[in-house]
């Protein structure tokens, strides 16, 4: 693996900060940089999150942006064999794991996280989320927490920010 790092963005990243911190109207510089860094092949996200976004509104902001703004190949395709190899491998240990509710298992198993986890450790990628880990947690099973147990990097959106020397300025009105 090469000295810089690359990221794998979850859809809680872009949806909070849709909702909040950075929203449209508010930071386009956000959505800028999140596009000029994949351009130089430094941030993803996965085929599983965008379908994850697209069950928004049509006319939701975050909607919009993914249809109109980001490159399909932004959205990187889940069917490669190895990536498959590693997401049984992580749906297996959470279906037998004890720990999880019957219903916290069958939720992770419809979501993206096990995806990303499988991305990012079949290619050395770091996952960005918002979550928090929370190990005894047994009614849900967190990303940060799959990540810990698959030895996957992960970090927030922030920590990704400040890594790839991303900055915003701001404008003052006379």
């Amino acid at each position: 693996m090469n000295s810089v790092q690359n990221f794998i963005i979850d859809s809680d990243v872009l949806i909070r900060a849709k909702n909040s911190y950075y929203a449209f109207s508010i930071c386009p510089g956000f959505w800028e940089s999140i596009i000029h860094q994949f351009q130089l092949g430094r941030v993803y996200s996965l085929d599983r999150v965008r379908q994850e976004l697209l069950t928004g509104r049509d006319d939701d902001d975050l909607v919009q942006w993914v249809h109109d703004d980001v490159p399909s190949d932004f959205f990187l395709i889940t069917w490669d064999q190895d990536v498959v190899s590693m997401y049984t491998e992580i749906m297996l240990w959470a279906q037998q794991n004890t720990q999880f509710y019957d219903n916290a298992k069958a939720k992770f198993a419809t979501g993206a996280d096990g995806w990303l986890v499988a991305y990012a450790r079949v290619y050395g990628l770091s996952v960005v989320t918002q979550e928090q880990p929370s190990p005894e947690a047994r009614s849900i099973i967190k990303l940060p927490d799959v990540c810990d147990q698959f030895g996957v990097l992960y970090q927030d959106t922030f920590a990704m920010l400040k890594a790839l020397g991303v900055s915003y300025g701001y404008m003052r009105e006379s």
